[in-house]
């Protein structure tokens, strides 16, 4: 027999099977002829149907179940990745209020007072030479050219230019920067030079008679006019005395780790009594 018309009879006779079992369950009329004709014929007929129909129904049931859980599960993800983002949000506020607290509670020199500012940018300006940090304070907060800059580890730097909002910030490592110090426990006095990123500062003027020893911390004398006496500025990291010069070689190592600095203090000169009234005077 044609292969053609084989198929033609199997999809026919599919047809007709699928429309002789709809017919039935609209108008149950072979389920009533069971009664009178014998109920394995007729089952015979409605079984394979039956079996279509649970089979059918139950894939429509599993896949739209399936689907429910799909979106159920992109709906969970979604919100899995929101707590992740606002626990990762919160966790970054209270280090950054810890940060801050820790800076507020750092102690003001006398005649001083502080003022927190925030680091807004790194290396800033035209051709970036300069190794400076923007703080979000400037002439509007009472930030003006050479106002002291520090963290609670120690120094920082001072400013350099001070816009009306904003000011730049000339760092400890800059090569322009000097800052004069004394070692905490022997009181060699000295003047330390930034000498650029990365580098180690150098500490020129220490006497060779001084005793100055590596590990040593410096800290500001109050001499160059610009920092109050007694802020940490740097760890002396070494010492050489050479007989043919004046002075020992020194370098030594910030205690900022500039590059994380993210919150600031700006060191401002308190207005005292007795100056107030000579302005008035």
């Amino acid at each position: 027999m044609n292969p053609k018309r084989v198929a033609f009879f199997l999809v026919a006779g599919l047809f007709f099977y699928l429309a002789l079992y709809t017919w039935n369950l609209r108008t149950g009329f072979l389920t009533r002829m069971s009664t009178y004709s014998g109920l394995d014929s007729v089952g015979a007929v409605l079984r394979p149907g039956n079996w279509l129909g649970d089979t059918a129904g139950g894939f429509v049931e599993r896949y739209l179940s399936l689907v429910g859980l799909k979106q159920e599960n992109e709906i969970l993800r979604a919100e899995i990745k929101a707590l992740r983002l606002e626990a990762m949000t919160l966790r970054e506020r209270a280090e950054a209020t810890a940060r801050v607290e820790k800076l507020l509670g750092f102690p003001e020199p006398p005649d001083w007072r502080k003022e927190g500012a925030r680091v807004i940018a790194h290396r800033v300006g035209p051709t970036a030479i300069l190794e400076t940090i923007l703080v979000d304070r400037g002439k509007l907060s009472g930030a003006q050219e050479d106002t002291p800059v520090l963290s609670t580890e120690g120094v920082v730097g001072r400013i350099y230019r001070a816009g009306l909002s904003v000011a730049t910030v000339l760092l400890l490592t800059d090569p322009a920067s000097r800052v004069a110090v004394v070692g905490r426990d022997n009181r060699a006095a000295g003047v330390v030079y930034g000498m650029g990123a990365g580098e180690r500062l150098v500490v020129k003027y220490v006497g060779l008679k001084s005793t100055l020893e590596p590990g040593e911390i410096l800290v500001t004398s109050g001499m160059d006019g610009v920092y109050p006496k007694g802020l940490p500025v740097a760890r002396v990291s070494a010492v050489r005395r050479e007989e043919a010069t004046l002075f020992m070689d020194v370098q030594a190592d910030p205690l900022v780790d500039i590059p994380r600095l993210e919150e600031v203090l700006l060191l401002k000169r308190a207005v005292r009594p007795e100056d107030s009234r000579a302005l008035w005077d």
